[in-house]
């Protein structure tokens, strides 16, 4: 069990990874900010937070697509003496297909969702978190970042900053008391796979992990400190592998993953 008083912000909380995060955190009687655009689902688990565990569970809708809404959320929670003792950086979207025939703001978007807005909102509530000399901060990457993808170049390569990022900062705040995780799950059950156009890809033909289970290996590998959480034996194996193999055969063998079944 954590300390009383303590409070988790989450990102993408309205939904898969995020509210199963956001779960984990209310059983542990943390104070919740939860970040999401979808004010009727945020208000919804909020509410039913709040209702079990006892403790405050904020609802605070905002679109991380907008440059200025990780200034505008720090902000509105230092107004109102909100502290955060634990930063989630879950929120983020994918998008398929070659990158020449993408939607060029779609593109964009994903770059400031994945990547601007992680690094932005870390930014400001790392500061507070080195003064009281304890906290933890959880990045959402994904196996996705290590290696190149084909037919989801930019979201891959998002990936890849977020855990190099997270390794970065993670060495840099060694004995601070404060410790940062990049979570980088495989294939997981949520409504990534509609968002992103991918219902007809290869790649989640092998399976997938739960949310849930997903989460709980995250929540565990951040109170322990781990700066890397790969969830799932097979994820964790793939994704140290690809290191040893050559870099143009990784990305071949990742295009006929992720390409459609009926290529």
């Amino acid at each position: 069990m954590t300390e009383p008083g303590r409070t988790a912000l989450v990102t993408g909380a309205s939904g898969g990874i995020g509210e199963e995060l956001a779960r984990l955190f209310a059983a542990d009687s943390y104070e919740l900010v939860l970040v999401a655009r979808s004010r009727d689902k945020l208000e919804s688990l909020s509410a039913e937070l709040s209702a079990k565990s006892g403790r405050p569970a904020h609802a605070l809708p905002a679109d991380l697509a907008r440059a200025g809404a990780p200034r505008e959320i720090f902000d509105g929670l230092k107004a109102r003496g909100v502290g955060v003792d634990v930063l989630v950086n879950n929120a983020g979207f994918g998008g398929y297909g070659p990158f020449a025939e993408g939607d060029l703001s779609a593109q964009l978007g994903m770059i400031q969702v994945n990547v601007a807005a992680l690094t932005h909102l870390t930014r400001l509530f790392l500061p507070a978190m080195l003064e009281r000399r304890s906290g933890h901060v959880m990045n959402v990457a994904s196996t996705a970042a290590f290696q190149p993808g084909p037919l989801m170049a930019v979201y891959y390569a998002t990936k890849a900053y977020v855990l190099s990022f997270s390794e970065a900062i993670a060495n840099e705040l060694e004995g601070t008391g404060v410790t940062v995780s990049a979570l980088c799950p495989g294939p997981t059950e949520t409504g990534f796979v509609a968002a992103a156009g991918m219902s007809e890809s290869k790649l989640f033909d092998r399976g997938a992990m739960s949310a849930r289970a997903v989460a709980e290996a995250g929540y565990r590998g951040m109170l322990e400190g781990k700066t890397v959480v790969i969830p799932g034996f097979r994820n964790a194996l793939l994704a140290r592998t690809v290191g040893f193999m050559p870099r143009k055969l990784v990305t071949k063998v990742v295009r006929g993953i992720q390409e459609r079944r009926d290529s």
